[in-house]
């Protein structure tokens, strides 16, 4: 029990670091949308230009992630009594990226909730990702990766149709027809992404109902299947990322 609330502490400093993390890069996003607006480096630090920035959508986008953000760090340093002003500041910084990229440019309500609940899926599943294979990396552990393994797989059972459902709703709300799925760069670059998701997905499956149920049963084995399989999951998730970033900032969506 002890090496477990060891675990459980660490698995929160990652959380805060990477909240810090995310709240430089914000700040440091924002400084660069002023650049961008005078052509030079100046802008990152201008008044005029970030004042102009702080009243548009990308500001809008900019307060709410910062107030997440924080709320999410206050959160986990408060420990277990924090929990709920951590998933209050989680939900808040997801719903900032509703305010910016093509989602915003229809300007649709269910549009924003269903990014939501696609994002919001997403961070699930990734954040579960190494607080198990950290678990199952110890025999000490293997139970406790056992019964995190298959809660995660109990609400994945209703997250991933979730993920697919919005996923699928949003592409057609974007790309809008099949030919233009598959005759422009940003419909290619979907399908690429759908793909990679598959095989995530295909992965997942794996864990659930191969690897979590021969590590419930004691075999030590399955604690390392469930392990590469994580770091395989991961590699495809950076891929995921990657297409994403293509398909929000370098192309634009089919006419």
């Amino acid at each position: 029990m002890a090496m477990l609330m060891f675990r459980l502490d660490r698995t929160r400093g990652l959380a805060a670091a990477f909240a810090v993390l995310g709240l430089v890069a914000t700040i440091f996003t924002f400084s660069l949308r002023g650049a961008n607006l005078t052509g030079d480096a100046r802008g990152m630090t201008d008044p005029e230009m970030l004042g102009l920035l702080w009243a548009t959508p990308v500001g809008t986008a900019f307060q709410l992630r910062l107030l997440g953000l924080s709320l999410l760090i206050v959160g986990l340093l408060m420990g277990r009594v924090g929990t709920w002003v951590s998933v209050l500041g989680g939900v808040i910084a997801i719903w900032s990226f509703g305010h910016v990229g093509h989602i915003s440019s229809r300007e649709t309500i269910l549009l924003d909730i269903a990014l939501s609940l696609h994002l919001l899926a997403v961070a699930l599943w990734i954040g579960v990702l190494t607080p198990l294979k950290r678990l199952a990396s110890s025999p000490n552990t293997y139970a406790s990766a056992a019964s995190v393994g298959h809660r995660f797989g109990v609400v994945a059972s209703v997250t991933v149709p979730v993920l697919i459902i919005v996923g699928s709703y949003m592409s057609y709300q974007l790309v809008e027809s099949f030919p233009a799925l598959i005759g422009t760069g940003y419909g290619q670059a979907l399908i690429i992404k759908v793909l990679l998701v598959g095989l995530l997905i295909g992965l997942a499956a794996a864990n659930k109902l191969r690897f979590v149920p021969a590590l419930r049963s004691g075999d030590p084995v399955g604690a390392s299947h469930l392990s590469k399989s994580i770091s395989a999951e991961w590699f495809i998730i950076l891929a995921v990322l990657g297409m994403t970033a293509i398909l929000t900032t370098n192309l634009t969506l089919p006419t």
